[in-house]
């Protein structure tokens, strides 16, 4: 410390003030490592600056932040400032927009923030959210750094990424976006030589290379996570509906499964599910003829929702 400048020691100082309400003067000298009568100067220093604080009677006295008008400087660690954003993103779409409240008070953070820092923050507000809000297991607030900055930058990045056991992997990180809470890596993987959506709570490792790439042009991330999460269920689902697939896209949500144009112009749907009968009802948004190939609890499923449905639309 003894290089510091007055004002570097009164912002420790302020910052310990922060975290220790209350601490004796004598601490407080430890901790900057001056004297007491030095103590006494700076905490002057950060009062004529507009900083209330207020000095504890005692047998050895000490100082608290009192209450003012005035906000003391923020002063956030990098891993502080980007989990609070992404706290914000995991829980509402509006952090990314400036006139909303959220986005507005994210932005006076980050102009408040050290440059290096600011840039991680900046880069997390850009990431695609949907439908969030479940409680899940939260990835490295720093991690998540690299690997947005990586993407922005189409900059190959060497990942450990854990399953059972801890994996290496060399990744194009396409995207990065938080469906229903969950943070998810969209990337393609040299290692596997194959498109993969990876959760980024699991990388427990992000390092940047020289490589560049760029990603396919028609990226959707939310999409792409929708059809990854339809993947991997219980029963194999194929269903043919006759109409052009531009139309069917409208009617069905990506998470049913993966849409495939067919040379008849109809389009097959292909996905899995372990819920038929939820299924089932979701076919019903379909607005033309389609024919379940398969499962046949499926299509069982699909038997009895049409009898539940034409009796109710029978009775009278």
């Amino acid at each position: 410390m003894e290089s510091a400048s007055p004002t570097a020691r009164a912002l420790l100082a302020l910052e310990v003030l922060q975290d220790s309400p209350g601490v004796s003067a004598q601490r407080l000298a430890r901790k900057l490592e001056i004297t007491d009568r030095a103590v006494r100067r700076y905490v002057r220093l950060l009062r004529d600056a507009g900083i209330p604080i207020e000095s504890t009677t005692g047998r050895y006295g000490g100082y608290r932040l009192g209450r003012g008008n005035r906000l003391p400087p923020l002063m956030l660690s990098s891993a502080e400032a980007l989990g609070l954003v992404m706290a914000v993103l995991e829980g509402r779409r509006g952090a990314t927009d400036a006139d909303d409240p959220a986005g507005s008070a994210i932005g006076k953070i980050v102009r408040l923030l050290p440059t290096s820092i600011a840039e991680s923050v900046a880069a997390l507000r850009g990431v695609t959210t949907a439908q969030t809000g479940l409680a899940t297991p939260a990835p490295d607030p720093e991690t998540t750094a690299i690997l947005v900055r990586a993407a922005e930058a189409g900059r190959r990045v060497r990942i450990t990424y854990r399953l059972r056991h801890e994996r290496p992997m060399e990744i194009d990180p396409w995207a990065v976006a938080v469906w229903r809470g969950r943070w998810y890596l969209l990337c393609w993987s040299h290692t596997k030589a194959a498109r993969r959506v990876l959760r980024v709570d699991r990388v427990t490792s992000a390092v940047v290379l020289d490589e560049e790439f760029a990603p396919p042009d028609d990226l959707d991330p939310i999409a792409t996570i929708l059809e990854h999460l339809s993947m991997g269920w219980r029963y194999d689902v194929e269903v043919v509906i006759d109409a052009p697939m531009e139309q069917v896209t409208g009617w069905l949500s990506r998470g049913l499964g993966r849409l495939e144009a067919t040379d008849a112009g109809c389009t097959r749907l292909v996905g899995t599910t372990d819920e038929p009968y939820w299924y089932a009802r979701h076919l019903t948004a379909i607005q033309a003829p389609y024919r379940i190939v398969s499962p046949t609890e499926l299509r069982e499923a699909a038997c009895n929702l049409g009898r539940l449905l034409t009796r109710a639309g029978s009775s009278g």
